[in-house]
């Protein structure tokens, strides 16, 4: 079904470029690219093509609630961040092509506090380092295997350089600086889903890194930040073994991440709360 939508979408996409074009009266070009740009996004999120599939994850992997409705259902993502303009796109079309399709239920809302460890990860804090090499993959260096302690300083850096580089996933962002606790803690570790595995043939260089951030309110939330594997190495390694294993299992059982925490900030925020001034074409990192 999803691959019937992406065609419905790029052929709608190229009507409109087509006739924006053509009969400029009858179809103002602000009016035609705002319709792209939602079926744009639309597609961007479908479960097709390259993006990754929902898949059992591979050994050692996070693998919550909400990962596994997502795996289930692979619509689920997508529907439950659609407004009603782009659910009753999807119905609409679904309808049409005859096809019967159920939408998937509200994902599992995610848990606040730091999470409790099952039993299967706490064996798993004596077999080795969580994140394992997928298939097929080159498994990363020993360097790789460590998880690091930020302060807000080096966070900061860190996301700073991921912006000027474009690597992808971080960038400078005065809404986290003012957010997160201003004694920390934060930690960092490498630990890449199996779509962004480091593939230097592919231009890829850099580690997808998992962080766990404190925020001002004093609750841990991940995030996901693009660094180099020379400023990763270069950082100070002060975590005993032992605890950087238990903090990587909390960092990954971790549910809440700065997007979430931050749209349920988002009425509280402000100089009289948080001490912050936001700009109307701001929002929180995710």
């Amino acid at each position: 079904m999803a691959e019937h939508l992406a065609i419905q979408a790029f052929i709608e996409i190229r009507y409109l470029a087509s006739r924006a074009r053509r009969l400029p009266e009858e179809l103002p070009s602000d009016d035609a690219l705002d319709r792209i740009r939602l079926l744009a996004d639309l597609g961007h999120n479908l479960p097709v093509g390259t993006r990754p599939r929902a898949r059992r994850p591979a050994r050692g992997t996070h693998d919550g609630r909400r990962e596994r409705a997502m795996r289930e259902r692979p619509m689920s993502w997508l529907w439950n961040t659609a407004g009603p303009e782009k659910r009753a796109w999807i119905v609409s079309h679904v309808e049409n092509a005859g096809l019967r399709w159920t939408p998937p239920p509200p994902l599992p809302t995610p848990r606040t506090g730091v999470p409790a460890l099952s039993a299967r990860r706490r064996l798993g804090l004596l077999a080795g380092w969580p994140v394992k090499t997928p298939a097929g993959r080159r498994p990363l260096p020993r360097e790789a295997r460590v998880l690091k302690a930020l302060d807000n300083d080096a966070v900061f850096a860190l996301h700073e350089e991921a912006g000027r580089l474009r690597l992808g996933l971080g960038g400078s962002s005065p809404w986290l600086q003012a957010h997160l606790a201003p004694d920390g803690p934060h930690y960092l570790l490498p630990d890449p889903a199996d779509y962004y595995w480091p593939d230097p043939e592919a231009g890829r260089r850099w580690w997808q890194c998992r962080v766990l951030l404190t925020m001002f309110d004093g609750e841990q939330v991940s995030s996901m930040l693009a660094v180099l594997p020379e400023t990763f190495i270069a950082l100070p390694s002060t975590v005993p073994r032992f605890r950087q294993r238990h903090l990587a299992h909390i960092a990954r059982a971790t549910e809440r991440d700065t997007g979430l925490w931050g749209r349920d900030h988002k009425t509280h925020c402000g100089p009289e709360h948080c001490g912050y001034v936001p700009a109307e074409e701001e929002t929180a990192s995710t």
